[in-house]
Parts: C-alpha cells; structure tokens; sequence
C-alpha cells in the first residue's frame, strides 16, 4: 500500500456525513474586525507592524457534521492592496466545534500546491477533538488566483513573492484578531499551524504576532539562501540572478525580513511544536534544526520519513497537534 493510498484511507475515515444548514447561524454574518497593535508593537520587525484598524467581515454557514461542528466562511479585507483585485479580499474557513467553548482556536495553512486537502483533513481532525480551526486563503490561492495573470505566491518573480509573504502575515494578523473577538474562542490557547510552505509561514507569522501563544511547524525550517543558493535546482534561477549583479550575500540581504530564522528568536519561551522529517529533502534537515536553535530549542518530533513520505506519519501529527492546541499554554493556569 502507497503512502498515498494510505493517506486518502485515512481522509476518508476522519470525514462524516455533511448536512444542510438548516438552524439559525451561530457566528454573526457581518461585522467589523477591530485591529489593534500589540502593547510592544515597536518591537515588531518594521515591515509587519500594523496601525490599529477595522476591517468588514462576512460570514455565512456553509455545511456541518453531525454533533461534531459546523463550517463557516469567512472574508475579509486584506491590510494589503496588491495589483490583482482578487487577491485583496482574505477567504478562510472556520470550523466550529459543537458547544458552548470557550475552545483552543488555530489558524490553519496550506502546503505548496494549494489543493486545501491537507488544513481540510486538520481542520476536520482538530474540530472534531473541541479545536476551532480557521483555514486561511494565503495570497494567491484559490479565490485569491488572479482569473487572467499567472501569479503564484511563491516564484522567481520578488517583486511579486516577496511582498506576497508580506501580505500573508498582515493578514494573518487580522486573523488573529477576529479570532481573539470570538467569545467562544479561549485567546490563552490561540495558534497557528501550517505544513511545509504553511509552516514557514506559520513560523514567521508567529514569530511576528505574539499573541498567537501557540505555534505549530510541520515540516518546516530556516536558513534558506544558505540551503538553496548552491542547489542544482536552483542553478538556473542563481545563474540569472548573478547575470543581472546579484551575489549570494545580496540574496541573503534580500530574503532576511522573510526567513522564519531571521525573527525566530521571538519565539524563545512560547508554545512551539516541530515536527520534521528525518530524510527530508526539500526541507533539509539542518534547516529545520537550524529554526530549532534560533526559537530556544522548543519540542521537536522527527519522524523518519522524506517530505512526501511524511503523508505516513500525518495521522500521528494531526493527534500532535491537537493535544498541542488543548493543552494550557506553560504558565497559564488550565480552564475549568
């Protein structure tokens, strides 16, 4: 049996029978989302600090499962005004567990190829054990794909992936601070988790945010023009950048305020969780041990595996995750 095979077994066992919304919707459907800068804003990296700030939402109930929890979606402005009008309004969402909470809540991100298949599987996982889940759009993806430009988030192009990044983490800042206006949402126990590309940005974004107490990295890791400037993948995309006067050390200058290692001291004594594969090799070991040493070396899993293989071990993460979501956050007191 492939790890692939084992992987969509697994996907069908965690999802239940979907139902119509038929009952009066739980969440408001519109509303204001009240931004306000962290009490030590000042010592956010410049390019994420943010200006207090109100941004319209909407929501509206999609489908549930059966006394398990039901699915919202959400949309909201981006703090960011890119080229591409699509990209400009955030689409998440929020799985929302039966009862009253208050529950630990999580944002959760997507993998590189943006199928929605793997924060739909969390998501699912997570509501279903009392975590309410919140799956952000990144910039670029699905409704955020621009209909007539082929944009991707992460590409050869800077001037569109570096700002992208950006954008990512501002958002997921508003993010943050709907989720914290949740009442049934306990802001003590309030994460963000990602998978490969989500990890880096969930590692960067919680770096950033502090008030994500909680952080959660799946195959992630730091230090990328050191791993990758002398890659044989990357040869051609060096060789063109080298043509046109760059050098490794302007690379590394460049890409400094969007490495998850550069801040990722900030996350020295919060609630971090990494998990990573032994044989990984799109996310080098040595990257993730890398971001590991930065953060103040919080628990980290290896799990023997390369990066697709780690599709193997996912149903192991997902229990990870969770236990790491529910659980009080070191120096909090636990909820009655």
């Amino acid at each position: 049996m492939t790890c692939f095979l084992r992987y969509f077994l697994c996907l069908a066992a965690c999802c239940g029978p979907l139902v119509r919304a038929q009952d009066a919707q739980r969440l408001p459907a519109e509303g204001q989302i009240r931004f306000e800068p962290s009490s030590r804003e000042s010592e956010v990296p410049s390019a994420y600090r943010m200006q207090a700030a109100d941004f319209p939402f909407k929501a509206k109930r999609l489908h549930g499962v059966e006394g398990a929890y039901t699915v919202y979606g959400l949309q909201f402005p981006s703090p960011v005004k890119s080229a591409f009008p699509e990209n400009n309004t955030v689409h998440a969402r929020y799985y929302l567990p039966e009862g009253k909470g208050p529950f630990a809540a999580t944002v959760v991100l997507d993998i590189l190829a943006g199928s929605e298949t793997i924060p739909r599987l969390m998501c699912d996982h997570l509501a279903r054990g009392g975590v309410a889940a919140l799956h952000v759009q990144m910039p670029y993806y699905g409704p955020r794909k621009p209909k007539n430009a082929k944009v991707k988030m992460l590409s050869s192009n800077l001037l569109v992936t570096l700002p992208a990044i950006r954008q990512a983490v501002l958002d997921l800042r508003v993010a943050n601070a709907w989720l914290r206006s949740c009442p049934e949402v306990d802001a003590s126990r309030l994460g963000i988790s990602g998978t490969s590309l989500g990890s880096l940005v969930s590692a960067l974004t919680g770096a950033v945010e502090e008030r994500y107490r909680k952080v959660v990295i799946l195959l992630g890791g730091g230090g990328f023009v050191d791993a990758y400037y002398s890659h044989p993948q990357a040869r051609e995309m060096v060789k063109s950048f080298e043509a046109n006067g760059g050098t490794k050390e302007m690379a590394a200058y460049l890409f400094a305020p969007y490495d998850p290692i550069t801040w990722a001291a900030r996350l020295a004594g919060r609630d971090v969780l990494i998990m990573a594969g032994k044989q990984d090799e799109v996310i080098l070991p040595e990257m993730t041990v890398k971001l590991w040493e930065k953060a103040g070396k919080p628990e980290i899993v290896w799990f023997d595996c390369t990066h697709l293989g780690a599709v193997r071990f996912l149903p192991d993460a997902l229990n990870r995750i969770s236990k790491h979501m529910v659980k009080p956050c070191p120096g909090e007191p636990p909820m009655k």
